[in-house]
């Protein structure tokens, strides 16, 4: 058995968490928040048997793409008193995603 550990965008959560359910994939959302954007994420932990890994992890890029994104950044290499916002393009969404090792699994 493995421990899938998903972090995703709010945004991508609805879908991902109707398709995981829908192919009997159970799981524990936590809230989260980035460290860049510092924008709300979700944290997915998910139990899956070792013969399901990769369907589990196709649902999960299927669902949580990449995208771009304007942002107002503070650029602070200008040579000014004030600080003035510089719109710059990221790129947001998609998944990061761990496998973990489970030793044992119990449920009560």
């Amino acid at each position: 058995m493995k421990l899938i550990i998903a972090i995703i965008q709010d945004q991508d959560l609805f879908l991902l968490r109707e398709d995981l359910t829908k192919n009997n994939f159970r799981m524990t959302k936590l809230s989260s928040s980035g460290g860049f954007l510092k924008a709300g994420n979700s944290t997915l932990l998910i139990g899956v048997e070792d013969e399901r890994v990769d369907e589990c992890l196709k649902i999960i890029e299927d669902d949580c793409k990449a995208r771009e994104a304007d942002s107002s950044l503070l650029n602070i290499t200008m040579q000014t008193d004030a600080y003035m916002p510089y719109p710059v393009e990221i790129t947001i969404g998609g998944a990061t995603v761990f496998i973990v090792d489970v030793e044992e699994h119990i449920r009560f």
